[in-house]
């Protein structure tokens, strides 16, 4: 479906769930069916919200938890594989320097 056709659908839904919203706000109702649609958000609204808030703290602590035992894992191995640092070398003097030198010619 092209997305002009989609944006009409869109505004046509829109303007059924606003048209109810505000057929609520009438005592018989614009359509002469009397349903009150915002009252009936509100409740379903104060249901959900709790289980929300229970469901994003438990993703929070799933995630912080996923993190740490990944932090955790990464400093294990991060030690394991630090390589062994090599030997400091003495400093060379320029007579030695030199000796390399003349000998390469």
């Amino acid at each position: 479906m092209h997305a002009a056709g989609k944006v009409i659908i869109g505004i046509i839904v829109l303007l059924i769930g606003l048209g109810l919203f505000v057929d609520s706000a009438y005592d018989n109702g614009l359509t002469g069916i009397q349903i009150n649609w915002l009252d009936n958000f509100v409740i379903v609204l104060t249901g959900i919200i709790p289980i929300f808030l229970i469901l994003i703290g438990l993703f929070v602590i799933w995630l912080e938890v996923d993190e740490l035992k990944a932090e955790k894992e990464f400093k294990t191995e991060e030690s394991k594989s630090k390589p062994m640092p090599e030997p400091m070398s003495r400093p060379v003097s320029k007579s030695v320097k030199k000796k390399a030198k003349k000998k390469k010619r």
